[in-house]
């Protein structure tokens, strides 16, 4: 938390990221995530890797920095806003192959392929939501941009888990 908080702190006000040596093994080890920033309770930006091609600590510190700056869905946060921005860690286990009918609503997260669509929701939304499977296979094809039944039809479909925590 501390080295998400302090990655997207320092680019926010000075355009720079500051050099961080992982205090834990796991840290230094290879890792996917997700940081997620929320504001009064609203989605300020989410932005992950889905694979571990850096450290996790690199990981989390590059994430951090461009939930706060590059999610499109969002202007750039301003440095008045860092002390009510609140971060939430999602670490990924890695994608495995799955049916519809083997999602685990509140345990899995999901991603769907096909072509060059792809959609990613992580395994806290349905929960939050109170989706069931239909819904939240639904919700996941439609932010791919594929029709919301697409989940029926031929689509690759992965999940995943995640260790969540947050400020």
């Amino acid at each position: 938390m501390a080295i998400a908080r302090r990655a997207a702190t320092r680019y926010v006000l000075d355009g720079k990221l500051p050099l961080e040596t992982p205090s834990f093994r796991k840290l230094a080890s290879p890792g996917a995530a997700f940081v997620t920033l929320t504001c009064e309770g609203r989605l300020r930006g989410c932005i992950g890797f889905t694979e571990a091609a850096f450290p996790l600590y690199k990981t989390v510190q590059e994430c951090a920095v461009a939930a706060a700056t590059e999610d499109p869905r969002f202007s750039p946060v301003e440095p008045a806003e860092l002390s009510a921005i609140h971060i939430e860690i999602s670490v990924l286990t890695p994608m495995v192959p799955v049916r519809p009918e083997e999602v685990k609503v509140g345990v899995h997260g999901l991603m769907v392929r096909k072509g060059v669509r792809r959609g990613l929701l992580l395994p806290q939304v349905a929960a939050e939501y109170g989706w069931d499977r239909r819904t939240f296979l639904s919700k996941v094809c439609s932010k791919a941009g594929l029709p919301a039944e697409e989940w029926r039809k031929d689509v690759d479909l992965y999940a995943f888990t995640a260790e969540v925590f947050g400020e």
